[in-house]
């Protein structure tokens, strides 16, 4: 498969969202910058905004406007393409503060799903490593609905997930979110259950002689209705066929992918990779699936 580098020299990526016209954005989450980003065809790099915190995943609406899960700060943002802050969510009274906003994906119902780490980045991580015996502590992983046009909770989708990362809507509109220290990607029927279950999709992990943390990050489906998942520490996006089962494993440049994003002309996969700080392009088998834009005014 045909590969290549989109973009250069930027700080730690994540949170791809192709645009129409060829640029993306992506977030930036090295302490050296905690950018919003938007990237040319060329890779020419412009700052939307800097957080002041660590934004994570992304999403974009039907009016164009950015949605951050500003893990940092704990809280949902939204801005627009300038950069100026409009709406604001940290969490309720019923469900508590948020931890660690990781990925956002619009459903067909309007609403933005979301998923949290399960625990404030502060009590996780030192600088820029893992504590020791990180995976012991006490997460508590969730998967949120939220109303973007009242900023309120829905409904908490599932919770005491061992490290919440991707989201994405499937063929079918189901919901799918992964728990990276695990490997499993489970799925929701969100839209035929009042209270909606946790099943097992499938597995990214593989055994290999990695050492340190690996498990599945940022994730899309193809319309040809395979599960696309960056894998990070295993240097490969993982892809799952319909029945969840590993049908390949796409190989990368870097070794620590985070997000993946299908080109809006269907013709590549880009690919965030935070260790050589780099947007890596692979030419896409399918086009992707068609994300929801909605209007959240």
């Amino acid at each position: 498969m045909a590969s290549g580098i989109f973009a250069r020299n930027i700080g730690a990526p994540e949170g791809p969202i192709s645009l129409t016209d060829g640029s993306m954005y992506v977030t930036e989450m090295s302490n050296s910058t905690l950018n919003v980003t938007r990237l040319s065809p060329k890779g020419e790099r412009k700052v939307i905004k800097n957080t002041g915190g660590r934004p994570n995943g992304l999403a974009v609406d039907g009016e164009g406007l950015i949605w951050i899960a500003e893990a940092g700060q704990r809280a949902l943002v939204c801005i627009d393409p300038a950069g100026r802050e409009l709406k604001r969510l940290e969490g309720d009274e019923k469900h508590g503060r948020f931890f660690f906003p990781n990925d956002l994906a619009f459903g067909p119902d309007g609403d933005l799903y979301m998923t949290d780490s399960g625990m404030a980045l502060t009590d996780f991580l030192d600088g820029q490593n893992f504590v020791d015996d990180f995976m012991n502590l006490k997460w508590d992983g969730r998967v949120y609905q939220i109303d973007p046009r009242s900023m309120k909770i829905v409904r908490l989708i599932d919770r005491k997930i061992r490290f919440t990362n991707g989201i994405a809507f499937g063929p079918d509109n189901t919901l799918y979110a992964n728990a990276s220290f695990t490997g499993e990607i489970y799925s929701y029927d969100v839209f035929g259950a009042r209270k909606p279950k946790r099943e097992l999709f499938g597995n990214v992990l593989q055994k290999d002689k990695q050492t340190g943390f690996k498990g599945p990050d940022g994730m899309k489906f193809g319309v040809d209705g395979r599960l696309y998942c960056t894998v990070y520490g295993q240097k490969n996006v993982t892809v799952l066929n319909k029945n969840g089962k590993v049908a390949d494993r796409i190989p990368l440049d870097g070794p620590c992918p985070t997000n993946l994003a299908f080109s809006r002309d269907g013709t590549m996969i880009l690919v965030t990779e935070v260790s050589k700080g780099q947007v890596e392009q692979l030419e896409a088998p399918c086009r992707g699936l068609e994300l929801f834009y909605p209007k959240t005014s």
